[in-house]
């Protein structure tokens, strides 16, 4: 059982590999030389010319919110589409699984469709 998960081991060192490497590589190879210029903060290639608490309007955050809803919607129908031709082929509960994914989908739909009535989506 255990070595069914031996590709996913092997994908979880790979993917910290190229994290991780390229990290140590640049702390060893680089020369670490700072300065007043190196160290000042800046935004986007311009000095800082506000305070660094200032607010941000709200509706900034609930766009980014709403968009990783509905992007994690995505992360839940790859796998269910890669193996719903398997439960369709076997014959095995092929009708529950699509039936759980459309009831997904609609209070997704649904979700979305209150958002869009309520304004969440515009911006002025």
């Amino acid at each position: 059982m255990l070595e069914s998960y031996f590709p996913v081991l092997v994908f979880i060192l790979v993917g910290l590999g190229f994290g991780v490497v390229p990290i140590l590589l640049g702390r060893i190879v680089a020369p670490f030389r700072p300065d007043s210029e190196k160290l000042s903060p800046y935004e986007c290639g311009f000095e800082a010319f506000e305070d660094a608490r200032m607010k941000f309007d709200v509706r900034y955050y609930l766009i980014a919110i709403l968009f990783i809803l509905f992007d994690l919607e995505i992360a839940f129908l790859f796998p269910w589409a890669t193996v719903f031709q398997d439960f369709i082929a076997a014959g095995e509960h092929a009708w529950f699984v699509f039936g759980s994914v459309m009831v997904f989908l609609a209070v997704l739909v649904i979700g979305y469709i209150v958002e869009w009535k309520n304004g969440a989506l515009d911006w002025e």
